[in-house]
């Protein structure tokens, strides 16, 4: 006990000596204005040698103080360091300066620079270097004197380009940033790509931790105004852009509902707007608002936008607000809209287009199938292709398709299934039979534009975006879809097709159509010529009566179709109705149309959505600036652009020549930078290079009337699918294959780690180890017993002899 004590009272010894040795420390360092970091002595730019020394004797000596002030005295002493450059950039007292940016430039090198000003989260510290210079301005004059300058250091230099400083941004690096970030490229990808662009990463000065602080600056200059900015932004397009339409919608004073159409848009409803789909996204803004694009196809068959909104919801009341703000912007209703199946959008849809007709996604439904049968039954191809035939066939009437679902429930037992019921009753809402008396119907018959629509903007928008960003990735998404629609008008007005025929009929057809309905048209055409057969029926009632037949080469099937002419009214008619589906006349009418000697497609027949010519070249097709002044001022700086790489591109070869051009550069530099006024040593991003590298031409609002919204759940904007239950897992790992078990050499559920037989094998020889082992301890206890009585006996005999 007497040693334990020892051992505490000298351990007690030793951190009351370690305390007072910090203690003191401490308050010399309080004292003198000093700070201590991770145990080396810093002190303040400002203070003096001699201050240090006499705020260090007023607070006491001690043997620890006294030595580190002894230290750091001989630091200042012994180690001076001063910058190496040409005696005539060393400054003067009284030199002048024209503005505080060229002192800067000239004296960065002449008064060099230090590394070790003390730094958030790392060890550097200040040591009181005195290097300094003061500059007082000139009385009457914009100029800049040296008042002061003293040009020894205390520690070793840096190089310029290693400074903080020369890190700084400028703002055409932070506008790259920016457009980056408009096509899903972070800051540390922009990063990367700018280092590869430069030619080296030492060419590009900040690091990848600045391109990531520009986006936070960005965010904190917007933050919670955010809202605010967004719907002043678009009032002012609106206010500016031609045709341009916005509505917003707000609760107790928080963004709601918005939705937008440009002109563009508009034209396209205009003549695209009979078949229409819309379906909403998520993940593309950090309040998770939902974003819901209104889809059609145009005369390329290709899906382009109509409008745009953003929901806070996805109640029956933020879609229907969306669906009126859609019908105020277009002033018609679609002929056809289709949708998937939510309860909110199918009641909305009801609620507002009264003359509509809604059809339901055909893919989204077939896709639950799998889900409501058995799987053997599922597995039945004969029953899969029954069952597709029937739902996906456009022609059969509707009688037979009741007859021929009955049948097919009824021979697979299915007739008692709520799910086919659930179907059956609302079939006219997704059967392609009931929809063959609307125009354009066979346009669409899935949200499946709608869903790579979606796709397509997500590939520019991403989850963390504020509304400024979002519609910043909108608009260069909508340029790219715009882009795409002027290069095949471009490619449909200068093409040259190759006839597969001679009529007269096909030649009219390339000069009218665009080229992907020309190539529809004239299969058609060549179908009519060489696989179609006709005879002649006779004439009812004015109309000449006709039976084509469609030779199939697969098979000896013949389809027939009735066909009616009136050829001096230039009218005629299939019993297929492709013409009425999709909107171009088929082969079969073709070949009647042949027979009878026309020669063109009457005009009645060629849909003006189809035509090369159907958007007038007066509408933009790239987004506009609502500012001129702005828009001159972006033509310039790419002009700019295009000159310079188009001058280094010349001379990048001729060595003599490009340090030619390297020089004059370097002069217009020169020239241009005198006349510059400076923001400022730091160039801070504020709320006016916010706006300017957003687009935004309003400044930040100091009101805010409008505030953002709380970040929502909704129904989609988790996980792809929901969470199954234990009962699927297993029956879905059931039907998978399993792998061979090298334990067991069989197909089971387990591996060599899990296998039964080598377990209980392994726990078999555990069990013998342990028997064992615990046989040999008790045979060793036994003999050192054994041992012990002996010795004792030996004892007691040796005693008995004594005696």
């Amino acid at each position: 006990m007497g040693f334990r004590f020892d051992q505490f009272r000298i351990c007690v010894s030793v951190f009351y000596f370690v305390l007072s040795f910090r203690f003191d420390q401490i308050i010399w360092c309080i004292m003198s204005n000093y700070s201590v970091i991770d145990g080396d002595l810093c002190s303040s730019m400002s203070e003096s040698e001699e201050d240090v020394e006499n705020s260090f004797f007023e607070g006491g000596e001690s043997s620890s103080s006294v030595h580190d002030a002894q230290y750091f005295d001989d630091i200042i002493g012994e180690h001076v360091y001063k910058p190496d450059v040409p005696v005539q950039l060393i400054p003067f007292k009284g030199l002048i300066f024209k503005s505080l940016k060229l002192a800067d430039l000239h004296l960065c090198d002449t008064l060099g620079t230090s590394g070790v000003r003390r730094k958030r989260n790392s060890n550097s510290r200040a040591i009181g270097c005195q290097a300094k210079i003061i500059f007082e301005s000139v009385y009457g004059t914009p100029d800049y004197k040296v008042f002061q300058f003293d040009e020894l250091h205390n520690h070793p230099l840096e190089k310029r380009s290693d400074l903080k400083k020369a890190r700084q941004m400028s703002y055409s690096e932070k506008e790259f940033i920016v457009r980056a970030s408009t096509s899903k490229i972070g800051p540390t990808m922009a990063h990367k790509l700018r280092a590869s662009l430069r030619g080296g990463y030492e060419f590009v000065k900040p690091k990848v931790v600045d391109y990531k602080n520009l986006r936070r600056d960005i965010n904190r200059v917007i933050g919670y105004k955010d809202a605010q900015m967004i719907v002043n932004t678009m009032n002012d397009r609106r206010a500016h852009y031609p045709n341009y339409s916005f509505e917003f919608n707000c609760q107790d004073d928080v963004l709601d509902c918005m939705f937008w159409a440009d002109e563009m848009e508009k034209a396209y409803y205009a003549e695209f707007g009979d078949v229409i789909s819309f379906d909403a996204t998520f993940r593309t803004n950090k309040y998770r608002m939902v974003f819901v694009l209104f889809t059609a196809i145009d005369h390329h068959k290709k899906s382009v936008t109509v409008g745009s909104g953003l929901l806070s919801n996805e109640s029956l009341e933020s879609y229907s607000w969306l669906l009126k703000a859609f019908l105020k912007t277009h002033g018609k209703e679609p002929t056809l809209v289709l949708t998937d199946q939510d309860a909110a959008i199918k009641q909305a849809v009801e609620n507002v287009f009264h003359n509509s007709k809604h059809r339901l996604c055909m893919w989204h439904i077939m896709k639950k199938l799998k889900k409501k049968i058995s799987d053997d039954l599922f597995t039945n191809t004969d029953f899969r292709k029954r069952f597709s035939k029937l739902v996906w066939d456009i022609n059969m009437k509707l009688d037979v398709f009741k007859v021929k679902w009955g049948l097919l429930t009824k021979e697979f037992n299915l007739e008692d299934t709520r799910w086919f019921k659930d179907m059956f009753t609302i079939r006219d809402s997704w059967i392609p039979g009931y929809f063959s008396d609307i125009p354009m119907c066979g346009l669409m018959k899935t949200t499946s534009r709608s869903e790579s629509m979606n796709s397509f903007f997500n590939t520019y928008s991403e989850s963390g975006n504020l509304l400024l960003n979002f519609m910043m990735n909108y608009d260069t998404a909508i340029q790219k879809q715009r882009n795409t629609q002027r290069e095949l008008d471009k490619a449909s007005k200068k093409a040259s097709y190759k006839m597969q025929t001679p009529r007269e009929i096909e030649l009219q057809a390339s000069k009218v159509y665009t080229s992907t309905l020309f190539f529809e048209v004239q299969k058609e055409i060549y179908k009519a010529c060489f696989f179609c057969t006709y005879s002649y029926v006779g004439i009812e009632d004015g109309w000449e009566v006709y039976i084509v037949q469609h030779n199939n080469s697969k098979s000896d099937f013949k389809n027939e179709f009735k066909v009616e002419i009136k050829a001096e009214e230039k009218e005629i008619n299939c019993s297929c109705e492709h013409f009425k589906c999709m909107g171009v006349l088929c082969r079969h009418a073709f070949t009647i149309m042949m027979r009878c000697g026309v020669k063109e497609i009457p005009e009645s027949y060629i849909l003006k959505r189809w035509r090369k010519d159907v958007i007038s070249r007066n509408y933009r097709f790239s987004s506009v600036q609502s500012d001129s002044g702005d828009c001159e001022n972006v033509k310039l700086v790419n002009d700019s652009y295009y000159s310079f790489e188009s001058c280094l591109d010349i001379v990048r070869d001729d060595k003599k020549r490009l340090a030619l051009f390297a020089e004059k550069q370097q002069m217009l530099l020169k020239e241009f930078e005198s006349d510059y006024i400076s923001p400022g040593l730091k160039s801070k991003t504020n709320g006016e290079v916010v706006c300017k590298l957003l687009g935004v031409t309003i400044p930040i609002p100091e009101e805010i009337n409008i505030h953002v919204p709380e970040v929502q759940s909704n129904k989609g904007s988790g996980i792809n699918k929901r969470i199954p239950s234990a009962g699927e897992v297993a029956y879905e790992n059931s039907k998978k294959e399993h792998r061979m078990c090298s334990g067991c050499g069989k197909r089971v559920p387990h591996n060599l780690r899990t296998c039964p037989e080598r377990v209980g094998a392994a726990k078999s020889a555990k069990d013998t180890r342990s028997n064992t082992l615990a046989f040999n301890m008790l045979i060793s206890e036994v003999s050192i017993m054994c041992a012990y009585l002996c010795l004792s006996f030996s004892k007691v005999g040796t005693l008995s002899s004594h005696h």
